[in-house]
């Protein structure tokens, strides 16, 4: 019995410990003077960087920061898991305000995650759950729980992947 606690004490707080490296050693979001001519890094990542503006109709006042982590939604029937739901998620900000995402996003993940759960106890993920009327629901609910934790900097909640595991 010993053993089996000293083994679980030990995992925990080898998990604990990565888990904390890990956001002590994420880098910080690129910074820069908009009279500076930068050239991204070959490892950032392609998601947080706006595109040049190729036309005079492109959107240059967003920035896109993609959320670290994919959401997994179990899908319950009458008390028994009948598959997953799991989906990445980027949102659309008013330029300059990534780091504002990276300091509230464990209170954003935990508000979407509650709409996520909701959606799929509705029956959201059911039958053809991409179709546009029912994704676009989810985005709104979305989107209001993004300007509830984040303020008037988000300007659209984009589903960058989403897929249904049946199991």
């Amino acid at each position: 019995m010993k053993k089996m606690l000293l083994i679980l004490v030990m995992m925990m707080l080898g998990t604990g410990g990565g888990v904390g490296a890990g956001f002590a050693l994420r880098k910080p979001p690129a910074t820069h003077d908009a009279t500076e001519t930068c050239v991204p890094a070959a490892d950032a990542p392609q998601a947080t960087q706006t595109p040049p503006a190729q036309d005079k109709g492109a959107d240059s006042q967003h920035d896109y920061v993609k959320l670290d982590n994919q959401f997994v939604v179990p899908l319950v029937n009458r008390d028994e898991m009948r598959g997953l739901i799991i989906m990445s998620l980027s949102l659309e900000l008013v330029r300059g305000t990534a780091d504002t995402v990276y300091v509230k996003e464990p209170k954003l993940r935990d508000e979407f995650l509650e709409v996520l759960f909701e959606h799929a106890n509705m029956g959201g993920f059911n039958g053809d759950f991409t179709a546009a009327d029912r994704l676009e629901a989810l985005k709104v609910s979305l989107g209001e729980v993004a300007l509830r934790v984040l303020g008037p900097i988000v300007s659209d909640v984009l589903i960058t992947d989403i897929a249904r595991q049946a199991s």
